[in-house]
């Protein structure tokens, strides 16, 4: 049974982890939110690498045959440490949903080369996206949305309050890049709102194309070469680095479905 580890610095990732949960049956599952040291977007580089790579370590100590970095700070931040201090392949959330717009373009014989990437302050000043974009040929135009994590975590998916949240921030976005045709979901909080997203797109006239980085990456992990499964049971197990009973209670609704036990664990500071 192949052991698949996903880390994030809190709940986000749980998106990406219930979007491999049908791809990768036979697999088991770990599962870390390093929410003891959260938010890594206010932290410096080295910080958020010594923090991503600590927990990957832990990681790997349980099994891990695959790390995915289900944090696009961490991806955009840490990710060359990550690779260079593990010996198992890892893989972070940016560059799948860049190849699945980029292939969107392509299916779409789209003219425009002009992307539009929400995500929070810490992605868009990493400017991961943007030069990931660029290496392609294709101009990225990001739009920070601070607002919307909180909103979510909250579990204010469907609440006025978020969607004129969303309308404020994709209306500034679609001013400032006008040509886009193709959005790219820059946090895994934001799958929860891509309905949200979708349908405020469509009342202000400007329909996009919506990239889940989630699910891309998902569909990314599963191409990786792993040993076959041995059973058709799936399984999984939650750490913790802080508060297990609120990672329950907010992670059933990144999930999907209840969160079984959450192991509590010390990373150190």
């Amino acid at each position: 049974m192949p052991t698949i580890a996903v880390f994030d610095s809190g709940f986000g990732g749980l998106t990406v982890l219930r979007a491999m949960l049908p791809l990768l049956p036979g697999s088991h599952f770990l599962y870390l939110g390093d929410t003891a040291r959260l938010p890594y977007g206010a932290k410096s580089r080295q910080t958020v690498a010594r923090y991503a790579v600590s927990s990957a370590q832990f990681l790997l100590a349980q099994g891990a045959d695959l790390l995915v970095v289900a944090c696009n700070t961490a991806s955009a931040l840490a990710l060359d440490e990550l690779t260079a201090a593990l010996p198992i392949p890892v893989l972070g959330v940016i560059q799948p949903g860049v190849q699945a717009a980029t292939a969107l373009l392509t299916t779409d014989h789209s003219p425009l080369t002009t992307v539009l990437i929400l995500a929070t302050a810490a992605t868009v000043q990493s400017r991961a996206y943007s030069a990931a974009f660029a290496a392609l040929g294709i101009t990225a135009y990001e739009k920070a949305c601070p607002l919307l994590v909180p909103l979510v975590e909250e579990g204010w998916i469907d609440h006025p309050v978020t969607a004129e949240v969303a309308r404020i921030y994709l209306t500034e976005a679609l001013a400032a890049a006008p040509t886009v045709t193709t959005l790219v979901l820059g946090c895994t909080h934001y799958p929860l709102l891509a309905p949200l997203f979708a349908r405020t797109l469509a009342e202000l006239n400007h329909p996009l194309h919506i990239v889940d980085s989630a699910t891309a990456t998902a569909q990314a992990a599963a191409k990786i070469p792993l040993a076959p499964a041995t059973t058709a049971e799936t399984t999984t197990t939650f750490y913790a680095t802080d508060s297990i009973e609120k990672f329950q209670r907010l992670g059933s609704a990144f999930l999907g479905q209840s969160l079984p036990e959450v192991h509590l664990i010390d990373l150190g500071g």
